[in-house]
């Protein structure tokens, strides 16, 4: 007869953002809270490196000021501290040239990116945007809205490229516009955060205010399965070294892949269904350090024609040593990309070589990341955008529910992870979670280093 370590309320699979919000929200609750986190450091995607004074998260990250992922966090205790990007220093590449990037209305008249017709037309479309409802075209693909309301392709190309920069996805031909329009106008109407020091700030707030409410946190536990009682319901967690944790609730905040893996007959629920239905978000991230920047003041570049993108992230976050620079590169991948990934290294290479001529000369440290998953659930026209993701109560196994940035139906990456993961603590804990009053000096300010 299988032994047990112990009697919890809750178990949560998975220590990253999702996880840990997840743990804070049930401990305040009086739920006896246990954390397993396969890796011996907590953070998942939102872990950040150092590299002799350089803070690298992986690939470019930046939390969106209007989403839900913020507000949640300051509900939590987690103040973020970073800034805004200027404007200043943009550029917009197209067919290997580049151009000012028209992000307001000087740049649009000065940018040689459009001819005046064009220009007339993205004046229009910029203004419009904060009035447009998303919702109604949820069932249209973003490519679809951009030729049914956009006239000149060169503006179609470049609203396509607004797309891929606010929700880090290119599949236009399967995303849903309404899902594309919502989050471009979270991002345009209030701006992203990039972090001082780094998305790990965000970590160690919240494993903080974990610990001090009293949840059990034990890094490096893999756990090999999630059992089930004679009725299908949840039963207990068993370890890949051999212990078992019993729990009535279990939410696993992880991919829907390692989710329907871990649980007993799986196969029979609507876990391995999404599993095998979710289409993930990918991208190709290259990370340099530089000792110090050869151009001050170039500090962005988004690829038009191509899925590029360049952000010096350091020129707004505190994330380099004095005079050195922290740079992110990607390339948002298609859905079906079959680039060699040594074409792809090459390609943001040379997109550094527009940017920041004499780089090489300045190189600390630089990273190639081939196929980062940046969310597991594309918003496609079949998904029904957001709103069509799974519930975080996975109805087919009673007492099991799952958080991440591919749940429930509020926003996109941290935001639906962070969102989520407050949904599931709702459920499991069964009454609504009264919202915090953090007093500033209680919260854990997301800067300290």
């Amino acid at each position: 007869m299988q032994s047990f370590e112990s009697q919890d309320d809750a178990i949560i699979v998975g220590g990253g953002l999702a996880g840990l919000a997840a743990s804070i929200f049930l401990a305040r609750q009086g739920k006896n809270v246990r954390l397993l986190e396969q890796s011996h450091e907590l953070g998942g995607r939102a872990r950040t490196g150092d590299r002799d004074g350089f803070l690298l998260n992986l690939g470019p990250h930046a939390l969106y000021r209007g989403g839900e992922g913020l507000a949640i966090l300051r509900e939590l205790g987690v103040e973020p501290r970073g800034a805004v990007p200027s404007v200043s220093g943009y550029f917009a590449i197209d067919k290997g040239v580049k151009h000012t990037f028209p992000a307001g209305f000087t740049s649009l008249l000065a940018t040689g990116l459009f001819g005046l017709a064009e220009k007339m037309e993205v004046a229009r479309l910029l203004a419009s945007l904060g009035k447009l409802d998303p919702e109604p075209v949820t069932s249209m693909t973003a490519r679809e809205w951009v030729d049914r309301n956009i006239t000149h392709e060169g503006v179609r190309e470049f609203m396509l490229a607004l797309f891929r920069v606010s929700s880090y996805a290119n599949d236009p031909d399967r995303m849903s516009a309404g899902a594309g329009l919502e989050q471009l106008k979270r991002a345009s109407e209030k701006g992203v955060l990039y972090l001082d020091g780094g998305w790990r700030t965000l970590v160690e707030g919240l494993r903080e205010i974990a610990e001090r409410e009293g949840v059990t946190i034990q890094s490096g536990s893999r756990v090999e399965a999630i059992e089930r009682g004679l009725s299908g319901e949840v039963k207990s967690v068993r370890l890949s070294d051999g212990r078992a944790y019993h729990a009535p609730s279990v939410i696993v905040a992880a991919s829907p892949g390692l989710a329907a893996s871990l649980v007993e007959g799986s196969h029979e629920t609507s876990l391995r269904r999404w599993a095998d239905e979710l289409v993930p978000i990918k991208a190709a991230c290259l990370d340099v350090a530089l000792r110090y920047l050869p151009r001050p003041k170039a500090t962005f570049a988004l690829g038009i024609d191509e899925p590029f993108y360049l952000s010096v992230h350091s020129a707004t976050a505190k994330l380099a040593p004095e005079g050195g620079a922290m740079i992110h590169l990607a390339k948002y991948r298609p859905t079906d990309d079959r680039e060699p990934s040594d074409e792809i290294e090459r390609k943001l290479e040379g997109l550094l070589d527009k940017v920041q001529a004499g780089w090489r000369d300045a190189v600390v440290y630089r990273r190639f990341l081939p196929d980062m998953i940046v969310s597991h659930a594309l918003p496609t026209v079949a998904l029904g955008g957001t709103k069509g993701r799974p519930e975080t109560a996975v109805r087919d196994v009673p007492g099991l529910f799952v958080a991440g940035d591919w749940v429930g139906p509020e926003g996109m990456l941290a935001d639906a992870s962070l969102a989520s993961a407050k949904q599931a603590a709702i459920l499991v804990s069964g009454r609504e979670i009264p919202e915090a009053r953090i007093t500033p000096s209680a919260a854990f300010t997301a800067s300290r280093m």
